[in-house]
């Protein structure tokens, strides 16, 4: 996916949804803070994301522009209305989102989770497809091991989920020095 397309998913969302504010919380949040993130940070085919006043109408997303649906089919992409509940985020991170206006209506914003609260979401889930993705960010240097632990520590989760991904962030802090 690239920034273009996301700002096509939040043009699209915003008028499914009658909302000019979305938060954008997959991977996809990237694209906020790094427009043009490596392709590796960019693979997933679908936009994650949540209308910010009108949180109920995310199964007309889902309806409308969603997985097999004629949008996903024509563009190559989706856009997946989530509850934000589902995301497990530190404290404070809607402060820390970046505000991404679609290219063709600035009225219309995504607010995309920063990159140090996405990755501590991710790890969260600890998915391998997560631990990938935090991996390359890593690597890259997008985030910085230490406020990534700060981050985790933020989140309201169980203490093993926040410890094995303190752990892993350990890990591979140590890895890579």
């Amino acid at each position: 996916m690239t920034r273009e397309q996301l700002e096509h998913a939040i043009r699209a969302a915003c008028d499914i949804s009658q909302d000019n504010e979305l938060y954008i919380f997959g991977s996809q949040a990237i694209l906020g803070q790094f427009p043009d993130a490596d392709e590796a940070l960019r693979q997933s085919v679908e936009v994650d994301l949540c209308p910010k006043n009108k949180p109920e109408t995310i199964d007309q997303i889902d309806g409308a522009i969603g997985e097999n649906s004629l949008f996903h089919q024509t563009h190559s992409f989706y856009v997946h209305g989530v509850s934000l509940e589902t995301a497990s985020l530190p404290d404070g991170w809607k402060e820390r989102t970046i505000k991404v206006f679609d290219y063709m209506d600035n009225g219309k914003i995504g607010l995309c989770v920063e990159a140090h609260d996405l990755a501590a979401s991710k790890l969260i889930a600890l998915r391998e497809k997560d631990t990938e993705f935090v991996r390359k960010l890593l690597v890259d240097e997008m985030i910085d091991p230490q406020i990534l632990q700060e981050r985790i520590k933020a989140i309201d989760s169980h203490k093993e989920l926040k410890d094995r991904a303190l752990r892993w962030v350990h890990r591979m802090a140590e890895e890579l020095l």
